[in-house]
């Protein structure tokens, strides 16, 4: 049975219905079974557990050959200390306490679906943190495969729609910074497929998988692109990075901040990858941003 944590999220649930599709015997690990069983219904297995919280993970993982980790905290990238939801908390101790429980239940294969930028000098601390997660699973001794992706677009995303969402009821999309970062975005049905091969193909063991799309375009082009694909005319309006950080800064104060300064520099930031590794491995494809808007963006 193949396990996947965080399996009622934008990638999780993608990759937990890709591996139905194959017929594969799935267990979903949420933060509700019940959330679990509203989604999936008995077509998995739902299991609860936090995985902040190392004691809730004891037992889940038996009978479970196959773990992949799409875990992410609620409204990410925007952290919330006060209820814990950070990367450091999420990404990297919520990982170690997988693998630990991983290794006790004898599992064979761990797949973690990281990110492109994962590095121990990166600049930010959410790909720090992710790097280091990517070395604890790597000297844990299971059998493990890494994916990285970009930046990932989809039906159910909270990042592209969160910009056309603007085009609903405003002449304008509002963009912080330049928009002209270079961006390699995957389409998330290509992601549910790369990391299901990974789960699945004994030749990704040991491998890190950066994957990204086909085309490499400005922030700006992407948002036009979707504009065009949804029969939209609207003109982008940018704003100084500096003043979404401050902006941020203020919100954070708030219980439940729509936004902080850390997540202007995560949507501002560049994310292309290096596809040779994945090429090379899989073959997989890669659908071009056009092609993959208009399966659900087309008027």
């Amino acid at each position: 049975m193949i396990l996947v944590a965080g399996g009622t999220g934008f990638v999780g649930s993608a990759v937990v219905e890709e591996l139905l599709r194959r017929g594969e015997a799935v267990a979903v690990l949420g933060r509700s079974a019940g959330k679990v069983r509203e989604r999936f219904g008995a077509r998995v297995e739902a299991l609860e557990c936090d995985v902040r919280d190392p004691a809730t993970l004891a037992g889940v993982m038996d009978r479970i050959e196959v773990v992949v980790n799409a875990v992410q905290f609620p409204n990410s990238p925007i952290e919330n200390r006060r209820k814990g939801w950070t990367f450091e908390e999420t990404d990297l101790k919520g990982a170690r306490n997988q693998v630990d429980a991983a290794k006790a239940a004898g599992v064979r294969r761990f797949v973690y679906v990281s990110g492109v930028g994962a590095a121990k000098d990166a600049p930010r601390h959410w790909f720090r943190y992710k790097w280091e997660a990517e070395q604890y699973l790597r000297s844990g001794g299971l059998e493990w495969v890494i994916v990285r992706p970009t930046w990932v677009f989809g039906p159910a995303d909270v990042s592209l729609n969160r910009f056309l969402g603007f085009a609903r009821f405003l002449p304008f999309v509002l963009l912080f910074g330049s928009g002209e970062q270079d961006m390699q975005p995957l389409f998330i049905d290509d992601l549910a497929r790369i990391v299901a091969d990974s789960a699945l193909t004994p030749e990704t063991a040991g491998h890190v998988l950066e994957a990204g799309g086909p085309d490499v375009l400005s922030m700006n082009d992407v948002i036009r692109t979707a504009l065009e694909v949804k029969g939209v005319r609207r003109r982008l309006l940018h704003q100084p990075a500096v003043l979404g950080k401050a902006l941020g800064t203020l919100a954070a104060m708030l219980p439940s901040p729509p936004l902080t300064a850390d997540a202007i520099d995560f949507i501002t930031a560049p994310a292309t990858a290096d596809n040779a590794a994945l090429i090379h491995v899989l073959r997989p494809h890669l659908t071009p941003l056009r092609e993959a808007l208009a399966t659900y963006l087309r008027p």
